[in-house]
């Protein structure tokens, strides 16, 4: 009864012509990022982060997470009519929906994409609604203690779990839980690494670090790549899938959802692991695996209800525990703390409508995804013949614009600057930067829990292995660092960045 009372919470504040708008606009920038190769919607709302300041704390999170299940829709366009991704997880959707477009079926394959997203979304909405409840009353029973566990899984399972060398994902971490510490310690008033610089005072500002590290940065870097763009066809007949498509699409579906639901959840995991794992799956199971890869439905139905499934499902764990999943539930963390809000289980009970209202905003964004994605199909297309060297001048403007307006501070704008020079960088060296985004997010809070725990045990840290909570995370965190250091891993890691 209280998950039926909390759904018509969510549902009356996501029905609010306000919510609404903002929602429509989230899933409209979602599907438009995602069909532009090489922008993505972590550049995207880290650009947007300043321009939801002066709006209501619902509104601001509906139109973010709009944007980030919009691009998956975005993402399966230009996968299948023009053969290039818009999105990591719109990569396989290439092998299959391409095929189907070259032989003439590019309207069935958008239509099953449209349909297998809108169904993953709606099933994964009810996923994150039910299970939001018992975690977070969990969630309220932990102490600093078991806290601070908790962030130190977080922090390991995201590094772990995501691709990549471990090594420069850990020194990513660690540099960013160092420059977290950065300004006045509030327990002892003593200046930290500002350089007596007045402005560091209160510490890096979390918008301007990311729209540089993330935004500017992806930005640069897509100036140096080729846009030549071949679309197969515009003109789309048929867009009704016809009952044998869908037959064979919906076990597909099915499975495909269940995996996004499931991988979704798991810190680091990323984009490219529930479609991936959803088209391995899919190929084994087949009566015939030669058909995949020459337009086979399923090789399009079942990546596309994965990665739609799993972006939604990585709510879960910054809705009901404050620990973001991955690089873009850290800037959801730093949206819900410029609108003054602590990230954390106490949200849930202190702001539900916020809480309750993004959960029900997913459906409501899902459904105008599937109205409005394939009458302007035409439309998304035809956005892939803007030259980035006419965006980027527009993007830098209102990127100094909107970080100058957070606090009327041209550091900020310096800020950010530098923060674009240190992310090309990284991209250069082939560094992953999202984990530093994860340490400078959670380092604070990291900090702030293991004082508090160290004073309700008197200074003694065995309370962290002593308290069962705690020492079972930290057990997990211990097995999983371990497993990381086998040859057979290791050596699986090695050629999966060969590749």
């Amino acid at each position: 009864m209280e998950l039926f009372d909390n759904l018509l919470l969510g549902l009356a504040t996501a029905l609010q012509w306000n919510n609404l708008f903002y929602c429509l606009i989230g899933v409209v920038i979602g599907t438009a990022i995602g069909v532009l190769p090489g922008i993505g919607p972590i550049p995207t709302v880290a650009l947007l982060l300043p321009f939801t300041f002066g709006l209501a704390p619902a509104s601001a999170l509906i139109m973010l997470a709009g944007i980030f299940y919009g691009a998956q829709y975005g993402g399966s366009t230009t996968a299948i009519l023009v053969n290039v991704p818009g999105e990591t997880s719109s990569v396989v959707t290439c092998l299959d929906g391409h095929e189907m477009a070259k032989q003439g079926r590019a309207g069935p394959a958008l239509a099953i994409a449209a349909i297998s997203s809108f169904f993953a979304g709606t099933v994964a909405t009810i996923v994150i609604a039910v299970l939001s409840l018992p975690l977070a009353a969990l969630a309220l029973k932990f102490t600093a203690v078991e806290y601070f566990s908790l962030l130190v899984l977080g922090l390991f399972a995201a590094v772990i779990l995501a691709h990549g060398s471990v090594a420069k994902s850990l020194a990513m971490v660690f540099l960013g839980l160092l420059i977290g510490t950065i300004g006045i310690d509030v327990n002892s008033g003593v200046a930290r690494m500002t350089f007596g610089v007045p402005a560091l005072a209160d510490g890096l500002d979390f918008v301007p670090v990311a729209m540089g590290m993330f935004g500017l940065a992806e930005i640069i870097a897509n100036l140096e790549r080729p846009a030549v763009r071949q679309v197969v066809s515009q003109k789309l007949r048929d867009l009704i899938p016809s009952r044998a498509d869908l037959k064979a699409a919906f076990p597909a579906m099915l499975r495909g959802t269940f995996i996004g639901s499931a991988l979704g959840v798991l810190p680091g995991g990323g984009a490219a692991l529930p479609p991936f794992t959803s088209y391995a799956l899919e190929k084994k199971l087949a009566k015939d695996p030669s058909r995949f890869g020459k337009g086979a439905i399923e090789g399009v139905a079942g990546p596309e209800a994965a990665n739609n499934a799993g972006a939604q499902t990585s709510f879960i764990p910054l809705l009901t525990l404050g620990i973001p999943a991955n690089a873009l539930m850290a800037l959801m963390i730093g949206a819900l703390m410029m609108q003054g809000i602590q990230p954390g289980p106490q949200v849930m009970t202190e702001q539900p409508e916020l809480v309750w209202g993004v959960i029900a905003s997913m459906w409501t964004g899902n459904l105008m995804l599937l109205i409005i994605n394939l009458p302007l199909v035409g439309l998304w297309v035809s956005m892939l013949k803007i030259p980035y060297r006419l965006l980027f001048p527009a993007i830098v403007l209102f990127c100094c614009i909107g970080t100058y307006g957070i606090s009327n501070s041209a550091f900020n704008v310096w800020l950010m600057l530098g923060c674009a020079v240190v992310g090309y960088f990284f991209i250069k060296v082939g560094v992953e930067p999202a984990p530093l985004l994860l340490g400078l997010v959670l380092g604070p809070q990291l900090e702030e829990n293991f004082r508090r725990a160290m004073q309700l045990s008197d200074g003694d840290p065995s309370v962290f292995v002593t308290r069962p909570i705690s020492a079972v995370l930290l057990a997990i965190v211990a097995l999983m660092l371990l497993a990381m250091l086998s040859p057979a891993v290791l050596k699986t890691r090695k050629q999966a960045l060969a590749e």
